[in-house]
């Protein structure tokens, strides 16, 4: 069974849980270890929101530890996903190919070759959230920065240290309007 038959599975077991005029807005899979896979659900009504993680078999997750866990790697990875290759890798690859025609200057073939690298380490969505996951776009993203010729530093690196705000932020939000109550 694939993710996307996981999250169609996991949508049919977390709509009973919206409350009266909320609907399930959407679903993120994360999995901060192996084995340990939560679905962090966001419901909605109107402006406001509220979260539910559920475990694989559908259970209400109420640890708050392994709720932020979930949280984090979820919210790194997405950050992640956004900032990879300057956060428009169909552009980038595209300007590249240009550069190729016009000048074609040493090292875009290494350029080129880890631009493409990065987008299959992206994937398609749905993704799932994991520490390994999050490696190989590092990975990747750091090779396309250093073919690219980025000698000061890595603005991929910058993102992720500076995604500790976004962090907080959606974990903040994940708790205080919590379904349940964690322990």
């Amino acid at each position: 069974m694939g993710l996307s038959d996981d999250l169609e599975r996991v949508a049919a077991l977390a709509s009973p849980f919206a409350e009266q005029g909320e609907r399930l807005a959407g679903i993120l899979a994360a999995e901060a270890a192996p084995g340990r896979r939560a679905y962090l659900c966001a419901y909605e009504r109107g402006d406001a929101r509220s979260w539910l993680a559920l475990d694989d078999d559908g259970r209400p997750i109420t640890l708050r530890a392994a709720v932020r866990e979930a949280v984090s790697i979820a919210a790194l990875c997405e950050v992640a996903v956004e900032t990879a290759g300057g956060g428009d890798l169909e552009e980038l690859r595209a300007k590249l190919v240009a550069l190729r025609l016009r000048e074609d200057p040493p090292g875009i073939d290494e350029a080129e070759e880890a631009a493409l690298e990065l987008e299959r380490a992206l994937g398609a969505p749905p993704r799932l959230a994991s520490p390994r996951y999050l490696d190989d776009l590092g990975t990747a993203t750091l090779r396309l920065e250093r073919a690219l010729g980025d000698e000061t530093g890595s603005p991929f690196a910058a993102a992720m240290k500076d995604a500790v705000g976004v962090v907080e932020s959606l974990a903040g939000e994940v708790e205080s309007g919590y379904k349940r109550e964690l322990v």
